[in-house]
């Protein structure tokens, strides 16, 4: 693997290697592009198999966070973090805060978030030795973003009914939903309100068990979730879930979901979907109501603000939707060339502008 050569093909400003023996920590920070605004995105803890896997996720994951925060209409970069570790056995103070002096090292360039495998209560850790932390419980914090991010992906998900079945209402269609986390269950909580049938699945069983119970839910084994026969699928869980072997499997009319990187590969599987007819909410479009969230505490946490911006995910994903089929394009490259738009015109006005590669593979 050439890294700098891998590192400029994503278009990254800055990569920041963090190593601190004593804790244990091992961890990569990708700032992709800044000229929207400082660089936010989570800390995501996980076991990866190698280095070069780490590195190779936290370039995806930042670039990824590029094009949320300019679609989304906020002033913010792309970054992200990962750290090489079990999140069930590793965590430990000293490694957050041994983290949080990387943060700070670099001087609210990269803002940082919980994740996959991070919680508040770690962001708490790193809180103790620098500022540019958000999604934390003390003075000024917005904590856990699930329900926010759940609250803008049910509206986003309504906005492809309204633009698939002529009616955004959601009462009685068949939902499938793959994860049982915390965006899906407050996700499976607004679409039970409103009537809909909720089918749940998770590689941990009492997750999906528990969902079940507390709002009458069908639970099905992990490997049948994909070919149920529903309105919309939705992945919540980790990535890569739709590709050319998955795709086939699906009987639906929609996929819409909280996770981050459904597609193994984005434009491939995008237009694999496309030929079977099949509208597809981009990712990183519909679930950006948890970067709304935390994005608001960096100017003054207001959560009425917040929730009026998720609430707006549903314009967003009517004109990606609206502008795929008007160029006859896949949805994310609509939203992709979107995001590209805004970049440059910001990048202009400040004359310091370098075009970002625009994205032909995976994000």
């Amino acid at each position: 693997m050439e890294i700098f050569q891998t590192i400029q093909d994503y278009g990254h400003e800055q990569v920041v290697i963090c190593s601190d023996k004593t804790s244990g920590l091992k961890a990569f920070i990708g700032i992709h592009n800044t000229t929207l605004g400082p660089a936010l995105g989570g800390t995501r803890m996980w076991n990866y198999a190698t280095d070069e896997e780490a590195l190779i996720d936290v370039l995806r994951l930042s670039r990824g966070m590029t094009y949320k925060a300019a679609v989304a209409g906020l002033n913010l970069g792309g970054g992200k973090a990962v750290i090489v570790g079990n999140p069930h056995t590793d965590k430990n103070e000293a490694l957050f805060r041994a983290f949080g002096r990387y943060i700070q090292s670099l001087h609210g360039r990269y803002i940082t978030a919980e994740d996959v495998g991070t919680s508040v209560a770690d962001m708490e850790w790193i809180k103790i030795e620098t500022d540019y932390v958000t999604g934390v419980q003390s003075q000024g914090g917005s904590g856990d973003p699930s329900p926010v991010t759940a609250f803008g992906v049910y509206h986003g998900m309504k906005a492809c009914a309204k633009f698939t079945y002529g009616s955004d209402s959601l009462s009685g269609r068949t939902i499938a939903m793959q994860g049982a986390g915390n965006v899906a269950k407050y996700l499976a909580a607004h679409l039970v309100k409103e009537g809909a049938k909720v089918i749940v699945s998770d590689i941990y069983n009492e997750k999906a068990n528990k969902l079940a119970d507390e709002l009458g839910c069908t639970v099905v084994e992990p490997d049948k979730i994909m070919s149920i026969d529903c309105d919309i699928f939705s992945p919540n869980a980790l990535g890569s879930i739709i590709n050319e072997q998955t795709i086939p499997e699906l009987k639906c009319a929609i996929v819409a979901g909280g996770a981050n990187n459904q597609m193994k590969n984005e434009v491939t599987d995008g237009y694999l979907l496309k030929q079977r007819g099949i509208n597809y909410a981009p990712d990183y479009v519909i679930n950006a109501g948890g970067l709304m969230n935390v994005a608001s505490e960096v100017v003054g946490y207001n959560q009425k603000a917040v929730l009026t911006s998720a609430e707006g995910i549903y314009g967003i994903v009517m004109n990606i939707l609206t502008l795929a089929n008007d160029q006859n394009i896949i949805p994310s490259e609509a939203s992709n060339k979107i995001a590209e738009e805004r970049i440059a015109k910001i990048g202009k006005i400040h004359n310091v502008y370098n075009s970002i590669p625009t994205i032909r593979g995976n994000k």
